[in-house]
């Protein structure tokens, strides 16, 4: 697949979070590149509702590399809330080694 970049041309609110979603679903790699968590998507998958504002909607998809590229303004409470949640649901995240633990 080529590469492919969705930018949004208003406020956020265009729907390029189900944008990104089907185009997921055939990238290898997913990334989040500017922004921060004061907005974000919701993503219906059946019956349950997932609600992303930092993690790329990728990581939704099985086998995809999802990064929060160095353009993103991250609140670490709020990367570790989204975290969590997405973990309660059964769609674990990997931390690279390098990172520092913020808990």
């Amino acid at each position: 697949m080529p590469n492919i970049v969705i930018v949004g041309a208003q406020w956020g609110d265009e729907g390029k979070g189900k944008v990104i979603d089907i185009f997921a679903a055939k990238a290898d790699i997913v990334v989040r590149y500017q922004g921060g968590n004061n907005a974000g998507h919701t993503v219906v998958i059946g019956e349950d509702s997932f609600i992303l504002h930092l993690i790329p909607s990728g990581i939704l998809h099985k086998a995809k590399t999802c990064i929060i590229g160095n353009g993103v303004v991250v609140d670490p409470r709020a990367l570790l809330d989204e975290i969590s949640t997405l973990e309660s649901k059964g769609i674990h995240q990997r931390v690279l080694p390098y990172h520092i633990p913020l808990s």
